[in-house]
């Protein structure tokens, strides 16, 4: 009879363990997703200030989630608006040694101010995470 009480208990104790795993998987998850994230954002800008020699950073940005709104998916995003003497096409052939640029997840453009933003997307580590849906 005590092994029926002790196999009820476990029984009823099984869902509870399973969402609490669940639960610390996903904040797990979400923790690796923003630590990636702020990681892109800090290589960004190590990268344009010892490519571009007068660059002046104005603003940066970045933004764990669904970013591009395509789908349930976790995406790392890093934004920074900067000015700098030299052209559009410099910037690119000076960043091209670190990013790949395709005009929709990293791409170089000039605000209306004549600032530049240079804009970066990936796909997070944990991109099935429960903070994309």
């Amino acid at each position: 009879m005590k092994w029926a009480k002790r196999f009820g208990i476990v029984m009823l104790s099984l869902p509870i363990a399973l969402v609490i795993v669940w639960v610390l998987y996903e904040i797990f998850g979400m923790c690796i997703n923003h630590i990636t994230t702020k990681k892109q954002t800090n290589t960004l800008r190590t990268n344009l200030e010892s490519e571009i020699s007068d660059i002046e950073i104005i603003s940066i940005y970045s933004e764990t989630g669904n970013a591009s709104g395509t789908g349930n998916h976790v995406d790392c995003m890093s934004s920074i608006i900067f000015s700098t003497e030299i052209q559009e096409t410099e910037i690119e052939d000076c960043m091209s040694k670190y990013y790949v640029f395709d005009e929709w997840s990293c791409y170089v453009d000039q605000t209306d101010d004549g600032y530049y933003k240079i804009y970066i997307n990936t796909l997070a580590p944990f991109a099935d995470n429960i903070e994309g849906h």
